[in-house]
């Protein structure tokens, strides 16, 4: 089987209730990228991307679509059951641009599916859950209001809660996350989403004054050198996200200590082959994570969902996807991915489980062959 066609689709996806709201930025709207990876025997294996917005990380949607123009003609004639081959020639055409890039790594485990009649969950090592637990971020509101979503997301079957913290005063956030956690059972993790958006002080500030409350911090600070300063000053563990960007960084993190644990994108790393061995270091020291990624449709979440129910679940510690978020998905052919009350199902059949329907998406927006 071979590479001998690349299709470039493009789609907006909108957020439901108008506005999704972090310490640093806001999105009303999507831009998803979609990759059809055409084979000389006819199957066609998908992938996406899709950056969230332009403002929250180095990654835009634009920026992916001008990396598949360097990398997909390289591609072609290769085959996609090889994806630490199709990886090498990625990075032999382009440096960087890791989120471009996993579009297609994705595509490529898809095909590889397909092809052996596998689930993606199974190639990538065989399935621990065939249904994956999710969870919730409370966007900035009142302590009351914050509680009261936390209430209903529980009693709907959530097992995670993260409340956003840093658009704020500390006060108000330290206000909120008090409130959550009074009504939160015991077994619930609680996590305090700061996005980037807290100072170093702000940081040891918050968790001092909420050193009596079971939490994790999440990417509190800026940088990765923010978070070595802070590390032996706050009351609580440490959980990177924005900065757990490559693998290297994730084994810098691991290896020196610093993190109890890793929000991690599956786009942002580079795709399913490289989340795979940042699910194989972190197994190896005991650190949980989530598999996440930062929007998307079906497909990404499809990609999140095969790669948790391949960790260990006491690993594993939560999924999020945009559908709870998202006012309209795009059109597929095979059943929606759906977060049923904090539970999301491993799609049947076999690569991802889920195909887009290209008929009613008009022509890509370009094509490599």
């Amino acid at each position: 089987m071979r590479i001998e066609g690349i299709s470039v689709y493009q789609h907006d996806l909108v957020v439901a209730d108008g506005l999704y709201e972090m310490s640093t930025s806001e999105v009303v709207a999507l831009d998803s990228t979609v990759v059809a990876v055409h084979t000389d025997i006819g199957l066609v294996g998908f992938g996406e991307t899709c950056p969230l917005g332009p403002t929250y990380q180095p990654q835009h949607a634009r920026g992916a679509r001008a990396a598949l123009a360097e990398v997909a003609p390289r591609l072609l004639g290769l085959d996609p059951r090889q994806p630490t081959v199709v990886y090498a020639a990625m990075d032999a055409a382009l440096n960087g641009t890791a989120y471009g890039k996993s579009a297609i790594d994705v595509a490529c485990w898809d095909l590889a599916g397909k092809y052996y009649g596998a689930r993606v969950a199974d190639l990538l090592g065989g399935v621990h859950q065939e249904r994956v637990p999710s969870y919730y971020g409370i966007m900035p509101s009142t302590p009351n209001a914050c509680a009261d979503k936390a209430s209903e997301l529980v009693a709907a079957g959530f097992p995670r809660i993260q409340v956003k913290c840093g658009a704020r005063s500390l006060e108000e956030d330290i206000a909120s996350v008090r409130a959550v956690a009074e009504v939160l059972p015991p077994e619930v993790p609680l996590l305090a989403d700061a996005n980037r958006g807290w100072s170093q002080r702000e940081a040891i500030n918050f968790s001092q004054a909420t050193r009596d409350v079971a939490l994790a911090l999440e990417q509190p600070c800026l940088t990765l050198a923010d978070h070595y300063a802070i590390a032996n000053k706050v009351c609580h563990p440490l959980y990177l996200d924005e900065s757990a960007d490559s693998v290297s960084s994730v084994m810098d993190a691991i290896s020196s200590g610093l993190a109890q644990g890793f929000g991690m994108k599956i786009s942002r790393v580079g795709g399913l082959t490289p989340m795979r061995t940042v699910r194989d270091m972190a197994a190896a020291r005991g650190i949980s994570h989530t598999v996440d990624d930062t929007w998307g449709g079906d497909i990404l979440a499809a990609s999140c969902v095969h790669m948790a129910a391949s960790c260990l679940p006491t690993q594993h510690e939560g999924t999020w996807i945009s559908e709870p978020y998202t006012s309209n998905g795009y059109p597929t052919i095979t059943p929606a991915l759906t977060n049923h009350d904090g539970w999301i199902d491993l799609p049947p059949g076999p690569g991802l489980g889920v195909d887009p329907d290209l008929n009613q998406w008009g022509k890509p927006v370009v094509e490599y062959s």
